[in-house]
């Protein structure tokens, strides 16, 4: 069984291999996304929005095309790095660790996508990972957090694959524990003499932890979603958790 240490997401965001094996995601579904996200939530057009674990800023360049005022944060110093070429005075990107509090009070919206949650080996850090979420929102702002459908995920579990970029080869496996569902990326670099060891891993949350997560930190969903498109969600079908929660 596949493990991954506690703090592999420090490590393995900051690799070139990470950006060049996702070097694939979508820009333009991410911009279609942020257009029916939008159009849906219709925020004023002085809203203020933070985009927590944020990577490069893809989701984030897409909200202050629209006119707002977003501020992006990562762990990652490299993705940080990227995302600050692309700074304005509208577009911020700062490094942070999700688990800490970033401001108090200020921001009308906070975005969490592309299972950018659950990374933790200790579930007391996905709570205090939320808790900070909903601290940095103004009373009554609005949380929306887009994670996997994990009960479908493992149904598609794909356990192995090999996919190559450039020169360097990958090959992934993907398991299901108990509490978490483990990649194991192990990577073939001709620079190197031997193959080099990444984990990545995601917790097994449901709905109704969500719930409770949520309900702990003084959050009430309000709204789910089961795909990009903001379709309804189904328990059988829907690829992602896409849920809109209200700060009490």
């Amino acid at each position: 069984m596949a493990t991954a240490s506690a703090s592999w997401f420090k490590d393995w965001f900051n690799t070139p291999y990470y950006h060049a094996l996702y070097q694939h995601r979508n820009h333009d579904e991410a911009a279609a996304f942020i257009q029916q996200l939008i159009t849906t939530l219709a925020p004023a057009s002085t809203s203020t929005m933070l985009d927590v674990a944020c990577g490069k800023g893809r989701h984030a360049r897409q909200l202050a095309q629209h006119g707002f005022d977003v501020t992006g944060i990562d762990l990652s110093e490299a993705s940080i790095e990227a995302a600050l070429a692309c700074a304005h005075d509208r577009l911020h990107f700062y490094q942070h660790d999700m688990r800490r509090v970033f401001r108090i009070n200020y921001f009308d919206y906070v975005f969490n996508f592309f299972t950018s949650f659950g990374y933790f080996h200790h579930p007391r850090d996905n709570e205090r990972a939320l808790h900070a979420m909903a601290s940095a929102m103004k009373p009554n702002g609005t949380l929306v957090m887009d994670f996997l459908h994990v009960d479908h995920a493992i149904r598609q579990l794909v356990p192995k694959e090999q996919q190559q970029r450039g020169n360097v080869v990958f090959d992934i496996t993907r398991e299901a524990t108990a509490t978490h569902i483990v990649k194991t990326i192990r990577v073939t670099d001709p620079q190197w003499d031997e193959p080099l060891t990444f984990h990545e891993q995601v917790a097994r949350l449901s709905l109704g932890d969500f719930d409770q997560l949520f309900a702990r930190v003084g959050l009430k969903r309000v709204q789910l979603w089961g795909n990009y498109q903001l379709g309804a969600f189904d328990a059988e079908h829907s690829p992602r958790l896409i849920m809109m929660a209200k700060r009490l």
